[in-house]
């Protein structure tokens, strides 16, 4: 009797296990072909790198596209002596990627007193039409953060927090340019 409750006992577990990694492997029989697309190219994916949206326009082309937004922060920034009298913000932000980016350069390059344009080459690691003899550091050979642009422009300066308050500055400027 004990053999006859081992062996059945034995003959279950298997059955169950192979049971289990059957339910695993998905739904099978008719509709597998539909249960299976929907769950894997349904609307919401599993790839986290697709949660993120990136906008593919330069800095140019979102003030390309808002016309109103570039009037008002290129007026902004000229109040502020940040951006010079006959410069416009589409034309400054040229080579950056975001537009954040490039207002957070003019800033820095004001408070920290550094040359926009070869801040700008720091950062974008692109070579600018202007003249480049008086930046120091390696201008435009490599993109860089914008705290190791103000370091390697001017390292005696406090370049995290002249970043920092570059940037919040940017924010503010963009937050007042489209409202």
């Amino acid at each position: 009797m004990k053999k006859l409750f081992l062996v059945v006992a034995v003959a279950m577990m298997s059955i169950s296990f192979g049971a289990g990694r059957a339910a695993a492997q998905g739904p099978a029989g008719a509709g597998a072909s539909s249960a299976a697309s929907s769950s894997s190219g349904g609307a919401h994916s599993l790839n986290p790198i697709k949660w993120v949206k990136k906008d593919p326009k330069s800095a140019s082309d979102q003030l390309n596209a808002k016309d109103e937004q570039d009037k008002k922060l290129t007026a902004n920034l000229q109040g502020q002596g940040v951006l010079a009298a006959n410069t416009d913000a589409k034309s400054a932000c040229e080579d950056f990627k975001a537009l954040d980016e490039c207002v957070a350069a003019l800033h820095a390059s004001k408070n920290v007193g550094v040359d926009f344009n070869c801040l700008k080459s720091n950062l974008t690691g692109v070579q600018t039409s202007a003249d480049m003899s008086s930046c120091k550091g390696s201008a435009g050979e490599k993109a860089m953060s914008l705290s190791k642009a103000i370091h390697a422009m001017k390292p005696d300066a406090d370049a995290k927090s002249a970043a920092k308050t570059a940037e919040k500055q940017a924010k503010d400027d963009l937050k007042s340019s489209r409202g």
